[in-house]
């Protein structure tokens, strides 16, 4: 598709899924580049950038930036503080929620504490090359595929932003092709597993506590901070419900606001077994779950209780194959997958699993739905890839048999 952003004619096309922009019919020659991106209305949004640069870079322009002061530098902490106060704005003005804030503020204080050891001390040094040894880096130093590609999502779109609110003057944006990597999903939990879990639970009665939040999750695939959560006005006994609702955009807010990482409200129906536990649990306080000594209950107790009194001495009856992950690898998450799993097993169409999930989209979703496609066994079962499974008769014998006898008999018959 040829696109006239400004100054030349260019030709947007892809590549392995990647946008390249074509400029070479230009007179004066624009050249062929990456963008580096597999989505389309970024494509674009750099292809204006990159339509401007090189109008710049060929004098066919004198940009603003450069009348204004082209030796203007910004350093790396100036910067972090003008993207830093755009994160801490209202949600409802872009800002973001106080996990995510902590979560740039550590990779800024990483990446700042590199950057010097090659040479860069101001986002206008930052390059392509930059970001690729600051990669290099954080594998040398063992980090995990998914924890680097976002660092360098968070380095990139800064020096981006800082450009486009006019704090970056006279910089082209780093073009930097990425791939983001496939996590490990959390071990799934076999029902059997899951039944003796809750039973062990159930037999200590200092875990009964335990118990009820491990149920919950089994029988909702909430996420532990939902379920940490979880208030009694969230629960509908009467509509056999339970309601949960994301409160980021209330006007009060406070230590026990609900955000919701999907930022949408969600409502499942309760399962028998859960509207039986809630019916008969005493409430004390707001919340449905209280700790082990009856205080609020957090994440992390749940965490370390399941290691620690259930998973660590039932190892030994579900054994881990060698190399591979079992029962000991599981963790709190794996009850969303065993949700999921058992869901998908049981026919729940998919779209009705993802609204229980507080999905709008999900590998996680798909891959189980996968592997419970009873269809698409059975129309593997009906291809014959060898021949040997054609035609079987009441006593073993297959239909291929008689016809390796009579090509050993035309063998024998003389040609003309």
């Amino acid at each position: 598709m040829t696109l006239p952003p400004t100054h030349f004619k260019w030709k947007l096309f892809e590549r392995k899924g990647v946008y390249y922009a074509d400029g070479r019919g230009n007179r004066p020659n624009a050249g062929k580049h990456s963008l580096g991106t597999r989505n389309r209305a970024e494509a674009e949004q750099l292809l204006l950038r990159l339509d401007r640069r090189r109008a710049e870079d060929l004098n066919l322009i004198v940009s603003s930036a450069r009348k204004r002061d082209e030796t203007e530098r910004l350093t790396l902490a100036a910067g972090r503080a003008l993207y830093e106060a755009r994160l801490q704005l209202p949600a409802i003005a872009g800002g973001v929620r106080p996990a995510t804030f902590k979560r740039y503020r550590t990779i800024f204080d990483k990446f700042l504490e590199f950057a010097p050891q090659i040479g860069v001390e101001n986002w206008n040094e930052l390059t392509k090359q930059a970001l690729e040894l600051y990669a290099k880096h954080l594998t040398k130093n063992k980090y995990k595929p998914k924890t680097i590609f976002c660092e360098l999502v968070v380095i990139k779109q800064t020096q981006h932003w800082l450009i486009d609110e006019g704090h970056l003057f006279g910089v082209t944006p780093v073009l930097l092709r990425m791939y983001r990597p496939q996590g490990q999903p959390a071990y799934c939990w076999r029902p059997e597993e899951v039944d003796a879990i809750l039973a062990h639970c159930l037999q200590q009665p200092d875990l009964k506590w335990l118990h009820d939040v491990l149920l919950t999750l089994a029988c909702t695939g909430l996420r532990i901070s939902e379920a940490v959560g979880l208030r009694w006005t969230d629960i509908d006994l009467t509509q056999d419900l339970l309601k949960l609702t994301d409160e980021s955009g209330f006007a009060a807010d406070s230590n026990d606001t609900r955000h919701l990482k999907s930022g949408r409200s969600r409502i499942l129906a309760l399962h028998p077994e859960l509207k039986k536990l809630f019916s008969t649990k005493a409430r004390r306080g707001r919340f449905v779950f209280a700790g082990p000594r009856g205080g609020r209950l957090n994440a992390d107790t749940v965490r370390r209780t399941l290691v620690r009194e259930v998973l660590t001495p039932l190892a030994d009856r579900f054994p881990t194959p060698e190399g591979g992950r079992g029962f000991r690898d599981g963790r709190l998450h794996s009850f969303r997958h065993y949700f999921c799993s058992m869901s998908a097993n049981a026919g729940v169409p998919e779209q009705i699993m993802m609204d229980w999930l507080g999905h709008a989209d999900s590998a996680m979703v798909r891959i189980y739905y996968h592997l419970h496609n009873d269809e698409s066994r059975r129309q593997m079962a009906s291809i014959n890839f060898t021949g040997v499974s054609r035609g079987l008769s009441g006593d073993g014998q297959t239909e291929l048999e008689p016809l390796v006898e009579d090509a050993a008999d035309l063998r024998k018959q003389p040609l003309d």
